[in-house]
């Protein structure tokens, strides 16, 4: 028997590889499906099953082009309609993979679909559990993100939620392996932690949702408290996963190098989004007129699918040399399908040939500190997300979180001089870039941790979370 995590950092993902005599399953696959592939031809063994544990909303799944490519049925749970060939498993089914069974154990609660894998060795023992977004280390998923089907509410999804994990998971043995969908970082959950798997024993002694004596209002309660909207692109994704979509080949195909006149030329000449992936460094320095900054190195893919509302956009990219492949990847992870040109020797080519270039104004945070000591009635937009604006911030800064920047850009003014903080700098410059792409031109971009802020002579203070719009649809 071999059990696979197949982590993805960018989007705290994990997707699994199982493997016995022969055969395999995948659980959750990526978009890409090259490494499943390559693994089960290392092995000189057959994939057998996909099995999705719900419909994803916060990626693409891997689950149509693998399938075409290998023969594997596409497997999910009750109440899962689609509108490509799948096998709709009932709950209790079992199916074999190699000389191992898995169980499907209907678990409702984060989505009406949302199934868990119960992995039984080759004894018939229970071994693991693939949870999906159910149950995650410390943390069960959100019941919110499926709450327009019908007349449902979150408060409905969590109740479903309560017992699907008291009635099918935790009356599972304490040794068994509990290995979710997602990890610490992503927006599918409020608390996660950075552990990728565990035990259940463990879960039912240390997550809040699984103690003994809760009640089912007082889950309802506390799972349902303090959530964020979600992500824009989250509704749009589970579509695709639910619908169907483009090849992953073809999407890559579509992605040329450009010389800078083809560049410009379509820059000029479409409604392309100029996305510059480089580092945030090289990005203050200089950039192409109009460029939007989302860092590959930073949380890349959760970022462009909360700013970049229209996944149908044209993207022309400018990455590290080397890199435009991998960012057309990570675009189309989310569902951004469009990439349709990449900067053939990235910026430094752009500079070589003399084409106008653009820049924000930058300084550190010795700087900053100077400059409100003698004016305090600078205008301060802090871009920070609420939980961290709650827990310190400057007495006289704006809230202005990056992650609803689209719905509230009438709160603020083009004619109006800014500086623009978050915990780091990667934030504020990618604010900063959406802004000047969008006429604002009096900005000033503090690179440097918040914690040297709070360490200057600009007085900060607490204050209670402020109501945040959604993002735009």
């Amino acid at each position: 028997m071999l059990i696979e995590q197949i982590y993805t950092g960018c989007l705290a993902q994990g997707a699994y590889y199982i493997e016995s005599h022969g055969e395999a399953a995948i659980i959750d696959p990526l978009r890409e499906t090259q490494p499943y592939l390559e693994k089960a031809e290392a092995n000189q063994v057959k994939i057998k099953y996909i099995f999705e544990t719900h419909f994803h909303a916060d990626f693409v799944s891997g689950h149509l082009d693998l399938a075409q490519k290998t023969g594997a049925k596409i497997v999910y749970g009750p109440n899962a309609e689609t509108s490509y060939e799948k096998h709709l498993a009932k709950d209790g089914e079992e199916f074999s993979v190699g000389k191992l069974t898995i169980r499907v154990l209907h678990t409702p609660g984060h989505t009406p679909e949302s199934t868990t894998y119960l992995l039984l060795d080759e004894n018939g023992k229970e071994h693991a559990i693939f949870t999906g977004d159910t149950l995650f280390i410390g943390d069960v998923g959100r019941p919110d993100l499926a709450q327009k089907q019908g007349s449902l509410t979150k408060e409905d999804l969590a109740g479903w939620l309560y017992d699907s994990l008291r009635n099918k998971i935790m009356v599972l043995p304490d040794d068994v392996l509990v290995y979710p969908a997602h990890g610490a970082g992503s927006a599918c959950g409020k608390n996660m932690s950075s552990e990728t798997w565990d035990t259940l024993g463990h879960q039912k002694n240390t997550n809040y949702a699984l103690r003994a004596d809760m009640t089912r209002s007082e889950f309802i309660k506390e799972v349902t408290e303090g959530l964020m909207p979600p992500p824009q692109y989250f509704a749009k994704n589970a579509k695709m996963n639910k619908t169907g979509y483009e090849s992953i080949d073809a999407v890559m195909e579509k992605a040329v190098p450009l010389s800078t006149r083809q560049f410009e030329t379509l820059a000029n000449e479409t409604d392309a989004l100029i996305l510059d992936v480089r580092s945030k460094a090289e990005f203050v320095k200089g950039f192409i007129p109009n460029s939007i900054f989302i860092g590959l190195d930073g949380s890349f893919a959760p970022w462009v699918g909360a700013l970049i509302v229209d996944l149908q956009q044209p993207i022309l990219i400018v990455a590290p040399v080397g890199r435009a492949e991998e960012t057309v990847k990570r675009l189309a992870r989310v569902g951004y399908d469009n990439s349709i040109g990449y900067l053939q020797g990235g910026y430094a080519v752009w500079l070589t040939d003399g084409r106008e270039v653009d820049q924000i104004e930058t300084v550190d945070v010795d700087t900053f500190a100077k400059r409100y000591a003698k004016d305090p009635d600078l205008q301060i937009l802090d871009v920070r997300k609420p939980g961290e604006w709650s827990g310190e911030h400057i007495e006289s800064a704006q809230h202005f979180a990056l992650d609803y920047i689209n719905a509230n850009m009438g709160e603020i003014k083009p004619d109006q001089t800014y500086y623009m903080h978050c915990r780091s700098g990667y934030r504020s410059t990618v604010a900063a870039s959406i802004l000047k792409s969008r006429g604002f031109e009096n900005l000033i971009n503090v690179q440097g941790a918040f914690t040297d802020i709070v360490k200057s002579n600009i007085p900060t203070s607490t204050f209670a979370c402020p109501s945040t719009k959604a993002a735009e649809a």
